[in-house]
């Protein structure tokens, strides 16, 4: 790496959500941004592909517009089972008044889109550009890629996922992590059953504290009903299960034959993931380096979910950086962008690994599906909080409270068919 390399405002690694929603956010802002990654898009990643309603507001902020995402799904109740097998309908609200509130996207197709609308931005993207070197020095990031090129950054925003070869480089990486969760997918045609169109999550008594869940796709190129199934269990220092046994038993038990139906026809093959979940003891910042999404562990520890906070991580790095005054302390950036992570998502994180303590145990899972279903009122306020309607802990974090909690509009509330 030489002095002599060409300075840009940033340099964006990863081109998933959090990468692009950085960039997007940069890009509009009038920054100079380079984005690489190592993969040629549109490539898929697993991933249950659910979208929460938090995770769609980003989406219709940042200008994402569902008609361009072929699998895009719009969902409009979610059935819960509990250890007992009782089953419970939730009704998210109406989304033609409101909204809406939960929808299912393949990432092959979700990535793509949102990466499209980052060069649509302005951002320059370069695909199969994988990183091979990088330091931090006073003044600038430095990189190296794979196809011998190499650039000066004034920040770099590591979106890298799991294993970021940007922490690795920088000295980060912890060995032995496998991150707090284990996920399991397939997908899985022909089903004939209810599954075709209601979003599932099943509290099996044998994977708790984890869940299965089956997620409705449009149908494939052969007319038949598409879902995305499978489940994920957090890793709490007990040994992961057979996780492909697992699955292929959890096809045979009753209650998730009838909902699926069948006879039903696995797409490919099964895929398994790790998910960090640890926000509150990542290094968020490295010098000029700000982390974000996987990268950062910013994925929700009570359930697994994800993308709502990759984008919004992207984001508060953007936002952290287009805020700056040209030529600002580098010192202004990085405490900007802490700051807004501790804000939003370090007192939600706490709540979920209290939550997920409870839900670990067969009564504490029986217990709170039983509230839930109390009345109208519980089963439609769950609902949306489950789906990230307001942050997990708003309700003990007083500046963060507003006059309309649990009455907003949901998501592209103008395109109702979405």
């Amino acid at each position: 790496m030489s002095t002599t390399d060409p300075l840009i405002d940033v340099l964006v690694i990863g081109g998933g959500p959090a990468g692009s929603a950085a960039a997007i956010t940069l890009a509009r802002a009038g920054r100079h941004v380079l984005v690489v990654d190592k993969a040629a898009f549109p490539r898929d990643k697993c991933c249950g592909d659910g979208l929460t309603t938090g995770a769609l507001r980003h989406l219709e902020e940042l200008g994402l517009n569902p008609s361009d995402v072929p699998s895009w799904t719009a969902v409009d109740d979610v059935w819960l089972r509990s250890p007992s097998g009782r089953e419970v309908q939730l009704q998210l609200p109406d989304r033609a008044s409101m909204g809406l509130f939960s929808a299912v996207a393949r990432r092959i197709d979700l990535d793509a889109a949102l990466l499209s609308l980052a060069r649509d931005a302005g951002a320059e993207v370069r695909e199969r550009c994988a990183l091979t070197a990088i330091r931090t020095a006073p003044d600038a990031v430095e990189a190296r890629f794979e196809d011998g090129t190499s650039v000066r950054a004034r920040y770099a925003v590591a979106a890298d996922g799991m294993w970021s070869p940007t922490r690795k480089m920088l000295g980060l990486h912890e060995d032995g992590y496998l991150g707090e969760w284990h996920a399991f997918r397939q997908y899985v045609g022909g089903v004939t059953g209810p599954a075709a169109t209601r979003q599932y999550v099943w509290f099996e008594p044998d994977v708790l504290p984890g869940y299965a869940w089956s997620f409705p796709l449009p149908p494939g190129p052969d007319g038949k009903s598409v879902v995305n199934f499978g489940f994920g269990v957090p890793r709490d220092g007990r040994p992961i299960k057979d996780m492909k046994k697992t699955w292929a038993d959890l096809l045979e038990r009753p209650h998730i034959k009838a909902a699926l139906g069948g006879p039903i026809e696995p797409e490919d093959r099964p895929t398994a993931w790790p998910i960090p979940a640890r926000i509150d003891r990542a290094v968020l910042t490295f010098g000029r380096v700000l982390f974000v999404g996987d990268a950062v562990g910013a994925t929700d520890v009570m359930t697994g979910e994800g993308i709502g906070q990759a984008l919004l991580t992207g984001r508060l790095a953007g936002d952290a950086v287009v805020a700056a005054p040209a030529g600002g302390a580098q010192r202004a950036v990085t405490e900007a962008y802490r700051s807004a992570v501790r804000h939003h998502l370090f007192a939600d994180h706490r709540m979920s690994v209290a939550l997920g303590r409870v839900l670990r145990y067969r009564w504490g899972a029986r217990g709170a599906i039983r509230v839930v279903a109390t009345s109208s009122w519980t089963r439609r306020n769950f609902v949306r909080w489950m789906f990230e309607d307001e942050p997990r802990a708003v309700i003990v974090t007083p500046k963060r409270w507003h006059r309309r909690f649990l009455r907003r509009k949901g998501a592209y509330l103008a395109s109702p068919g979405s």
